[in-house]
């Protein structure tokens, strides 16, 4: 008979439970195992045994005691991602980013959870949410291969160099992203500022989306007035560095009208674009769902 001998603290007693669940596999390969606790004050130590019903049973014992290996591993991987990674996370951001503070730590530490457990269904996210689990499967049998007895927040703590190496890389992508949004809200800031300070010189714009991605310009009265909002912009750059985007939301901010309305915003490629006119002119902004500007550009609701 060959045993395992994890050693767990008082506060980590629900890791039988996983090993239970994930060894009752074992019976339908028709491998017999055992579980005992011992209780040694604020810790208990789990003895995972194989158990070989016939004697003199050879290759059979030590194919039993592999595959109980395997699942005790498998076990304690999914254990550690549930009971261990947001500590490992959490750590993670007050050691290498102590020089954020407390709520900008903790909207970084959302942003990396959000990326850790694929909340967006990313498929690369999927394949490192693999990787992750194989990297702590792997360790764990290579710790089992040298030695039959483990305390579980030592190897997790010292064992797991690769795994947490994953996670200080998602968390710099997590920081990388905080400071992305934040540049873009102070950059959206300053844009309303601006906006602000102008005197509204159209009531309404009207913004229509070509099929070249260029943009067509209107006044309340649907009166063309393209050439007139961007002449200043056009004569700062060269016709073969114009963005039309960029072009676009320069002529708003700087007729800063009243209202404006986006005809055929289905047609917009950059969604972007639309969300940034939205947030520099809060509350000014109208989506329309149809009109004869609409069919002006060709395109029918």
């Amino acid at each position: 008979m060959q045993c395992l001998r994890i050693g767990i603290n008082k506060h980590s007693e629900d890791v039988v439970q996983y090993i239970a669940n994930e060894l009752q596999n074992l019976k339908n390969k028709k491998i017999n195992f055992s579980i005992d606790e011992n209780d040694y004050g604020d810790s208990t130590s789990i003895v995972l045994c194989s158990v070989d019903e016939e004697k003199g049973a050879g290759k059979k014992s030590d194919k039993s005691y592999d595959a109980l290996r395997m699942h005790v591993a498998n076990a304690l991987a999914d254990y550690i991602i549930r009971k261990y990674e947001d500590k490992i996370v959490e750590k993670i951001i007050n050691t290498n980013y102590c020089y954020f503070n407390s709520v900008e730590k903790k909207e970084i530490l959302t942003k990396a959870y959000k990326i850790i457990r694929n909340e967006d269904k990313n498929f690369l996210n999927s394949l490192f949410q693999i990787r992750r689990r194989n990297i702590i499967i792997k360790k764990l049998l290579e710790y089992f291969e040298a030695s039959d007895t483990m305390v579980l927040d030592g190897f997790v703590n010292f064992r797991l160099k690769d795994y947490r190496k994953d996670l200080e890389e998602l968390v710099d992508k997590a920081v990388d992203e905080f400071l992305m949004e934040r540049e873009y809200k102070e950059f959206i800031r300053l844009l309303r500022y601006f906006v602000e300070i102008q005197e509204p010189r159209f009531s309404v714009i009207h913004v229509l989306n070509t099929f070249d991605n260029k943009y067509i310009l209107m006044d309340e009265k649907k009166q063309e007035i393209t050439n007139e909002c961007i002449r200043d912009f056009i004569s700062e750059v060269s016709e073969g560095e114009i963005n039309f985007d960029d072009l676009l939301v320069s002529s708003l901010i700087t007729h800063a009208p009243r209202k404006i309305v986006i005809h055929c915003s289905e047609q917009f490629k950059n969604k972007e674009l639309l969300e940034t006119i939205k947030n520099v002119f809060p509350g000014k902004v109208v989506i329309c769902t149809g009109c004869d500007l609409c069919v002006y550009t060709g395109i029918k609701h």
